[in-house]
């Protein structure tokens, strides 16, 4: 069959479906990402290849992460298929954009520090003691956009602070 090339349809077809989705109109998520209505409208049809620039843009209008529009664009290759973790944290709608952001981001680092090879060894085969270098420390970003959250599920086991000595 030769090369499949990206369908510059499929693009158009997602960003409209997103954005009906979204309950926006064509002329809201225009004015959202700062382009015409003609041509975003020209853009859902498939006769327009929006740049790299745009789909930022209607990503922030529609509220959804511009990595999602530029692998629907064939304009990144989706590596590794986003886990379930993150598919479940983007399709939530009761999340704010920067939510999903946070706990996308968090999730992503948690994975990087704890690389594949470590999964063929059951978890349970050797349980980690509960030392003080358990879990790397979060970085200050997280933890201030958790901020908010953390108080509500404060019983008792959150000790940093008296952790002291």
């Amino acid at each position: 069959m030769g090369m499949a090339l990206p369908k510059v349809g499929s693009i158009g077809e997602y960003i409209r479906e997103q954005r009906q989705q979204a309950k926006i109109s064509l002329r809201q998520l225009a004015a959202a990402a700062g382009v015409s209505n003609p041509y975003l409208s020209q853009i859902e049809r498939g006769l327009r290849k929006p740049s790299a620039e745009i789909l930022n843009q209607i990503a922030k209008g529609l509220r959804i992460s511009s990595q999602a529009l530029y692998v629907q664009a064939g304009l990144i290759e989706d590596r590794e298929p986003p886990s379930d973790v993150i598919t479940a944290i983007r399709a939530d709608p009761r999340l704010t954009e920067r939510q999903r952001q946070v706990l996308i981001d968090i999730y992503e680092s948690f994975r990087k520090e704890n690389p594949d090879e470590g999964e063929q060894t059951s978890q349970n085969a050797h349980p980690r003691p509960d030392s003080e270098q358990d879990d790397a420390p979060l970085p200050e970003e997280f933890l201030a956009a958790l901020e908010p959250y953390a108080a509500t599920s404060r019983n008792g086991n959150v000790t940093q602070e008296t952790k002291e000595g």
